[in-house]
């Protein structure tokens, strides 16, 4: 039975804190983080964790799309090391030109 007082991906912020991505609830709850590095021109994604209170729920898929979101506002580019950014991009072919070859 699933925990009904765990928000859902539509209750999250994604904010940029300088080296890392955090998705936030509404009460100021980091629900997860995407770490990056940052080179002239490239956010390099090195890691993605989402707490496992909030497992299931799409957050993991806010956090990435609002960091890419972020990433792309920005006109830089990405490098998806991260297993989960980097299958995130290969699901949504919209993110699939920020990436470098």
């Amino acid at each position: 039975m699933s925990d009904s007082s765990a928000p859902s991906a539509s209750t999250v912020t994604v904010t940029d804190e300088g080296d890392r991505f955090e998705a936030r609830t509404d009460d100021g709850t980091v629900a997860g983080f995407a770490a990056y590095e940052r080179t002239p021109g490239t956010v390099i994604f090195t890691h993605t964790e989402v707490d496992p209170a909030f497992e299931g729920r799409g957050v993991g898929s806010a956090l990435a799309a609002g960091a890419l979101d972020a990433v792309r506002a920005s006109g830089e580019r990405v490098v998806a090391l991260c297993p989960f950014v980097r299958a995130y991009i290969r699901r949504h072919p919209e993110y699939q030109d920020l990436t470098t070859r």
